[in-house]
């Protein structure tokens, strides 16, 4: 997947920092031999959800084989983030919210309820739950926080970078692009 860069279509500002249009994503891709471009969100999910059991092949792209060119090329002209495979469709009614932080260090993923709230946790969602019986079904084992690693060969040259402390070592398996 790639993030949106800043156009006149993107918002200038966030509600919480004035200063700071909050980056989303703009393209969904999987990769075969080739980058393909999903047309929607729903779609992408359900590859992704799939990805272990049914890896992606260019010809599930109606009219598409792998002797065409590429939808899209990696490389630094976008954000790239690379989604963990396995991550499972999110429940009906529910959104999943993928947010870049202001340094690009990492992805912060949230759930937008079908009531419109934001949910940060699993105990939140839990919460949300249990107060809405309507939503009883829905199983917690459904909602993943696993965050798309950013690639940090496409970060612009010109982000400020926060330096890690020791105890905030991330280690991501670095063959986690969806292919």
């Amino acid at each position: 997947m790639t993030l949106k860069e800043h156009s006149p279509a993107t918002p200038k500002t966030s509600r919480k920092n004035p200063r700071v249009a909050p980056r989303s994503i703009d393209i969904y891709t999987v990769q075969c031999d080739k980058w393909r471009v999903i047309s929607t969100e729903e779609e992408y999910e359900e590859i992704r959800s799939t990805m272990k059991e049914s890896p992606y092949v260019c010809d599930r792209k109606l009219g598409i084989s792998c002797d065409d060119p590429a939808d899209i090329e990696y490389n630094a002209t976008r954000t790239w983030a690379i989604d963990r495979p396995g991550i499972l469709k999110i429940p009906e009614g529910f959104k999943r919210s993928l947010e870049l932080r202001r340094d690009f260090s990492r992805m912060d993923a949230y759930y937008i309820t079908p009531t419109g709230k934001k949910l940060r946790t699993l105990n939140e969602i839990a919460a949300f739950i249990e107060a809405n019986p309507k939503y009883q079904d829905v199983k917690l084992s459904a909602f993943s926080f696993t965050s798309p690693k950013v690639m940090e060969d496409t970060i612009p040259e010109d982000v400020v970078r926060k330096i890690p402390s020791i105890g905030n070592n991330h280690n991501f398996n670095s063959n986690l692009k969806i292919n």
